[in-house]
Formats: structure tokens, C-alpha cells, sequence
């Protein structure tokens, strides 16, 4: 359920509306269109700011952190803003809750919790291929994503040098300044579009990154329980790669691929340095022919961005990436912001300022 509280001179006042959206398939319970009524009784447009809250996030502790911030939240907020909560009941939820957000003319949805949820928004943003829009076809303005990191790894917030603080995050939001940012869109045999932010891996850091997420509850020591479970019979994959609709060139031994929008993955390792969400490419890091000991070695390396400089690793800027599997197992483990999505062949494409974004 999407509750709005309403900012005001007569304080707040908690709302629920049903839903005014008419969907093509079922979506989340709707969000408030209410407007308040200033001085001389002219109506004037609340702003509705849609907080999508996973209350069971790094184990309960995302729940109990927004009821905690809840009464800061309403006090740094202007007198025209609807604070419009969502709380997830499970999985994709969040996809949901924000394309019904959007189309209801929503000034931004902010995920409350770790990458996950942040992944589930931004997915919430497109539709069919393309970004969803507000049912008011005057709008003047786009949704604006906004984030308050307080999951387990939150490595998104860590390119703009964010802290995992959700009170700087709220000043961020107050203060309201936007940027537009690129997104990645995978896609598949199937043909179906996924939507990345942060980083899309491939091969040892997405199987990796898929044991990690059972064990969630240990906090970050999860990425090192989810690292030692993919090296138990890891092995090194020949892989064919497409750069930007040119000719495939094949890579032996590769360890990792990894394609980065953004610098961090897996809890704050810097594995593609040179991302930069704002300047239209990926930033595509190779590691071929790594064997377990070199990441012990290494690790200082690719935690401090460091690694771009050793034996073995390659580094490209690139706007579409395809990559296939030489050997055909169909085992080989694609991640995207953490989320597993399968296995290959896929191609990855960057979507130049797809989105607006709060900063």
C-alpha cells in the first residue's frame, strides 16, 4: 500500500487512496493525487515524492532505519510535498510500484534500501522497451530517480562519494538537484529488455555474485562466502566478443567480465574504475586467466581501482558489448547489479541520459 503524508500547517496527515491507473496487466495499490489549498483558496500541485522501502532488507534492519527516519524525513520537506510511502511485499514489487508512479505524474521515486531495490526501480522506469511517461501528456517535467542507501552493499552511491548515511541522503532530496544519467539494457535470446545502473558481470563474479545473495544475513562477509563458493570448480571460459557492431574476436581464459555504468561492485571493489555514468560509454575490465591465489594477491588492487595496470587484465571504453559462450554450456553466469539473470549469449547496450537523477 502507497500512504502519502500530507506536509502542511496543520501538520501531517496520513492518506490512502486507490488507484487511478489503468494498467495492462495488475499493478501496485495507487498513489494519492491530492492537492492542497493555499492562501485566497487557489489550489496549488503537491509535489508526490514516492519512497519504495524493502522492509526486509539486510535483514529487517531497512524497515526499522525508515521508521526511524520517517519524522526527519516530514520535517526537511517542503510544505508543497506529498510524502508517498510504498512498503515491497516481495520480489519485482518495486518494478511495479514505480511505473504506476511515473504514470501518475510522480515528481521522483527514491528506493529506500540497498542495490536491489535500486535495480527494481530503475527497471520500473522502462516499459516494453521504452521509458514509461505520465498519463498527463502536458507534463512539464520527467520523474527523477532518487536513492537513500541503507542495504548491504549500496556500491552504487559509492561512485558519487556518498556515504551510507540516509539523513545526507534526505538533504540531497531536499536540496533537489538533478543530472541526467545513462542506463544499461541487456537483452537475450528471449528478446526481453533488463536494465542495469551500476554493474553487469559475467562468468566468475556473477556466480559469485549469486551465492552471495543467500547470505545476505551475514552482511558483507557475504561477498567472501559467495567468492570461496564460485571458486569450488571454477574454470576459465573461452568467450567470443562483439565491441560496438564490429567483428568477434574470441578471449581465452577469461575469468571475469565485467561492464560497468558505474566504478563498484560486490561491497566496494572498484572493478571498473573509469565508469562514468554520465559520459554515454561502459567501461568493459577483462581478467583472463586468473587462478584463486592471484585474487589474494590482487585483492588490495581491485578494492583501491587499482588493478587496470596488471598482468592480464584489459580495459575498453565501449557503447554495446556482445558476449557469447565459445563452448556453448550455457553455464556461464550473467549478474546485473547484483540481480542474476541467467546465463549467456547477451548483448549490452548503453542508454545515453536515459534517466533523470537526484544528486
Amino acid at each position: 500500500m502507497i500512504c502519502c503524508y500530507q506536509i502542511g500547517l496543520g501538520g501531517v496527515v496520513s492518506t490512502a487512496k486507490p488507484s487511478v491507473f489503468r494498467a495492462e496487466h495488475p499493478m501496485a495499490p495507487g498513489l494519492s493525487s491530492d492537492r492542497s489549498i493555499s492562501g485566497g483558496g487557489a489550489l496549488s500541485p503537491r509535489r508526490d515524492l514516492v519512497f519504495v522501502v524493502n522492509p526486509r532488507g539486510a535483514n529487517g534492519r531497512t524497515g526499522k532505519e525508515w521508521k526511524k527516519l520517517l519524522p526527519y524525513l516530514r520535517s526537511r520537506l517542503d510544505a508543497d510535498c506529498n510524502i508517498c510511502e510504498s512498503l515491497t511485499s516481495g520480489p519485482s514489487h518495486a518494478i511495479d510500484i514505480t511505473r504506476e508512479a511515473i504514470r501518475e505524474g510522480a515528481d521522483a521515486v527514491i528506493a529506500v534500501g540497498g542495490d536491489g531495490t535500486l535495480h527494481e526501480v530503475v527497471n520500473g522506469f522502462f516499459w516494453a522497451g521504452k521509458t514509461v511517461s505520465s498519463h498527463n501528456r502536458e507534463s512539464a517535467h520527467s520523474t527523477a530517480l532518487g536513492v537513500i542507501p541503507l542495504g548491504t552493499g549500496s556500491d552504487f552511491a559509492r561512485t558519487f562519494g556518498w556515504k551510507n548515511d540516509p539523513h545526507e541522503a534526505i538533504e540531497r532530496i531536499v536540496i533537489g538537484i538533478r543530472s541526467r544519467i545513462d542506463i544499461g539494457v541487456i537483452s537475450g535470446e528471449s528478446g526481453e529488455s533488463h536494465y542495469f545502473l551500476n554493474v553487469a558481470d559475467i562468468h566468475l563474479s556473477a556466480k559469485a555474485g549469486y551465492y552471495a545473495s543467500r547470505y545476505k544475513r551475514f552482511g558483507n562477509l557475504c561477498y567472501v562466502i559467495g567468492a570461496l563458493q564460485a571458486f569450488m570448480g571454477h574454470k576459465n571460459q573461452d568467450l567470443k566478443i562483439k565491441v560496438n557492431e564490429g567483428e568477434w574476436q574470441e578471449y581465452s581464459q577469461v575469468t571475469a567480465l565485467c561492464i560497468g555504468n558505474a566504478k563498484y561492485f560486490g561491497g566496494g571493489v572498484k572493478i571498473t574504475p573509469n565508469a562514468d555514468p554520465h559520459n554515454g560509454n561502459f567501461e568493459v575490465v577483462i581478467l583472463q586467466d586468473f587462478k584463486w591465489y592471484d585474487f589474494i594477491l590482487k585483492l588490495h588492487k581491485l578494492y583501491s581501482g587499482t588493478h587496470l595496470s596488471v598482468k592480464n587484465v584489459t580495459s575498453r571504453s565501449v557503447h554495446s558489448i556482445e558476449v557469447e559462450d565459445i563452448s556453448g554450456s550455457g553455464s556461464i553466469f550473467v549478474q546485473s547489479d547484483g540481480e542474476h539473470l541467467g546465463f549467456l549469449p547477451r548483448k549490452f547496450c548503453i542508454l545515453p541520459a536515459a534517466i533523470e537523477m537526484i544528486y
